[in-house]
């Protein structure tokens, strides 16, 4: 299968695909990016994902603001262009080139790809999975925090050692023992039948699919609200999941070595998930 790439509107193969090595992506770091899903060629939520980003660059100052529609224009083209029905799909924008020009101001770089969507093992969902507690700290005074910036080592760093630990995610604190977020994904618990999810301002990133995840509580009658938790609140958790665009919601059944509550997946999480499919299928359909 031929992957495809869009670089500032031109739709290119992927080994055709180049970016100046002076790009400020590359030299300085200075990139955000999203990671979607395409379900049947239709992004989910795409317009979310790219005013996601068009806000971070304005919180970060960015000189040149990136365009809405230049970077819709630029996602659509690739879903057109692959040949997968569910695809992984990244939009990555950087400040652009730091060479000297003749224009008067800078050229944003925005790039798009798509990939075959990853496709995680029945038993993730079916029996759950194991998440540990990382090492790094959340920084309130980073003024990246809560922005899915180009300068992701920390979050990989994070991530692989849980991996090399055999789970399969890490969880942030702030360095006051208040959870934040994973090193790639929103975290939930669930107390007395109410779901609970860190605030924004912790500062953790508004994750897209934990905003869809929150809108559904809302229309299946279930109490939810951000709520500050700590190791201890986890553990006294009667259910817990992640969410991302790509695994959509993963049940925690175990921290570290210790059980979240029946240490299986939840009904009120399984109930979710279900209204998340659904939901999709709403959107994006089925053919």
């Amino acid at each position: 299968m031929r992957e495809w790439v869009s670089i500032n509107g031109l739709l290119m193969p992927a080994d055709q695909a180049r970016v100046s090595v002076f790009d400020s992506g590359f030299m300085q770091g200075v990139g955000l990016f999203e990671t979607m899903r395409a379900y049947h060629g239709r992004v989910f939520r795409l317009a979310q994902h790219v005013q996601r980003l068009a806000r971070s660059a304005q919180a970060l100052r960015w000189t040149v603001p990136p365009d809405v529609g230049r970077m819709t224009t630029c996602v659509e083209q690739v879903v057109g262009a692959t040949e997968q029905a569910d695809a992984r799909v990244r939009l990555t924008v950087t400040t652009g080139t730091l060479r000297p020009t003749d224009q008067e101001q800078p050229e944003l770089t925005i790039v798009a790809s798509a990939t075959p969507g990853m496709q995680y093992p029945p038993e993730t969902y079916a029996k759950g999975v194991t998440v540990v507690l990382s090492s790094c700290r959340q920084n309130p005074f980073d003024p990246t925090t809560g922005h899915k910036t180009t300068s992701y080592f920390a979050r990989l760093a994070a991530l692989r050692e849980a991996h090399a630990r055999g789970a399969f995610e890490a969880l942030w604190f702030t360095r006051e023992g208040r959870l934040a977020e994973g090193s790639i994904s929103s975290v939930f618990a669930v107390h007395d039948h109410k779901l609970i999810t860190p605030p924004l301002d912790t500062p953790i990133l508004p994750g897209i699919t934990r905003a869809a995840v929150l809108e559904l509580a809302g229309r299946l009658g279930i109490a939810a609200g951000e709520q500050a938790m700590t190791v201890d609140d986890l553990l006294a958790a009667d259910e817990c999941f992640l969410t991302n665009s790509m695994i959509e919601l993963v049940p925690v059944v175990r921290l570290e070595r210790e059980p979240i509550g029946a240490e299986k997946p939840g009904e009120l999480t399984q109930r979710l998930a279900q209204a998340y499919r659904d939901l999709v299928r709403q959107e994006c359909g089925d053919e």
